[in-house]
């Protein structure tokens, strides 16, 4: 039966020789990640019937979500992970000054690679698709059972094709990308499915392939997983990991194909409550903001601080928008203080945090008082996601969003006279 990537990459961690879509199929993993809110509960049904984990090095536990603390009950989450890790000698547990945001990290570090098949209890695991890998997220009790057996049970998705063109044009990336994808598909659009992403892909970088993979999920999608091509092969060696050279079957069944000509994609932000409300921002009237995140899984990356310092050089932050930079790891905070960016950061007015997933899910360093506007880099604005119920978060770029925190209203760089060059 003729395959799409994931369905290769499926079957080569099972027990078969063949896979059909809508198959239910045991799989063995290469990575089971966890963090500080859901391994307690993954621990705690480990516990019950389980005495050791099946590898020591197959496991990654990363404390990102409310660290450094930020009450008791955090601490307490952070105590029984740490004496999780320890009592099992686990070598991938990441705390705080050497941990970061976990789909930042495990890349960096070089955890995961192409051909993989990882699993995470986090929604937003599906972000190594960008790699060529299958990555998708779990509950905490099958990330219990992956830790102490190293095998998944995976219904095998059908898959949607998306056949990118041309290059992105000025200050547009990857969350432009992905923003205007689901905006054209729906936030139920790619249900249970494989989003594959291929054809002209030299003007995607890696970052924008995390970002545009990462939000995969935002549109219902099962994994979203890239094509290898030479940068992923360049990435790879550059981590000291060999790429594992994979493709779809040229008959590979889609249940729809689309073709992005990715130099018509504008900068693109998403309206409250839903990331398919998009509109171009330069459609978008002058809406008035109070704060402005950039960070997370899902724009936390040096290039990201890159793109958000370039706006913002030489300029001061609105006095009514407070702006929160959130660097994705360690070494992206240290690359970004020898590249000037957080100095650039500093002098603008904005604060500049550790390593936290933080504000994203409303867990702390930015929640939002009710009637608050806030212009984020993160990847969801569900009702209340990121402080009170009638607060709104506004999903962009890094660029619309250092546009804004000048501004103090939702605007492209280009209407605040902040110009593209390379």
């Amino acid at each position: 039966m003729p395959k799409t990537l994931t369905q290769k990459i499926i079957a080569a961690h099972c027990d078969k020789d063949d896979i059909t879509q809508g198959e239910i199929v045991m799989a063995g993993v290469d990575l089971v990640l966890g963090n500080d809110i859901t391994s307690p509960i993954a621990i705690r049904e480990f516990e019950s019937g389980s005495d050791d984990v099946f590898h020591k090095e197959k496991i990654a536990l990363v404390m990102d979500h409310f660290t450094p603390n930020k009450d008791i009950m955090a601490a307490e989450l952070c105590s029984e992970v740490r004496n999780f890790a320890n009592k099992h000698n686990i070598k991938h547990f990441y705390d705080v000054g050497d941990m970061g945001i976990e789909h930042v990290l495990l890349p960096e570090k070089g955890l995961v690679k192409s051909g993989d098949l990882v699993i995470g209890a986090d929604s937003h695991t599906c972000t190594y698709g960008a790699l060529g890998a299958f990555s998708t997220g779990i509950g905490s009790t099958d990330m219990a059972y992956a830790m102490a057996t190293g095998k998944v049970w995976l219904k095998v998705p059908s898959a949607i094709k998306f056949v990118f063109k041309n290059k992105p044009q000025g200050f547009v990336r990857g969350k432009d990308v992905i923003l205007s994808i689901i905006g054209m598909i729906g936030v139920s659009g790619a249900r249970y499915m494989s989003m594959e992403f291929t054809g002209d892909l030299s003007g995607l970088s890696m970052d924008d392939r995390f970002c545009i993979s990462n939000m995969a999920i935002e549109a219902g999608a099962k994994n979203g997983v890239f094509s290898i091509d030479e940068k992923t092969i360049e990435y790879e060696t550059e981590k000291g990991n060999k790429t594992t050279m994979l493709s779809a079957d040229e008959d590979a069944k889609y249940e729809k194909v689309y073709e992005i000509d990715l130099a018509s994609i504008p900068l693109t932000v998403a309206f409250p409550h839903l990331p398919e409300n998009t509109k171009a921002v330069d459609t978008v009237s002058e809406i008035p903001i109070d704060q402005v995140i950039i960070g997370s899984c899902t724009n936390g990356r040096l290039s990201d601080l890159e793109l958000a310092a370039k706006v913002l050089k030489g300029k001061k932050v609105h006095k009514n928008c407070r702006v929160i930079v959130i660097p994705g790891t360690q070494q992206v905070y240290l690359d970004a203080i020898k590249n000037g960016y957080i100095e650039t950061f500093i002098e603008a007015g904005c604060a500049v945090s550790t390593p936290t997933c933080g504000p994203c899910l409303g867990g702390h360093m930015g929640i939002l008082a009710a009637g608050e506007r806030a212009v984020s880099t993160t990847n969801r604005n569900f009702v209340g996601r990121m402080g009170h119920i009638k607060s709104e978060v506004y999903l962009a770029g890094a660029a619309v969003a250092a546009s804004a925190a000048i501004a103090g209203r939702i605007v492209s760089p280009e209407r605040i006279g902040i110009f593209y060059e390379h």
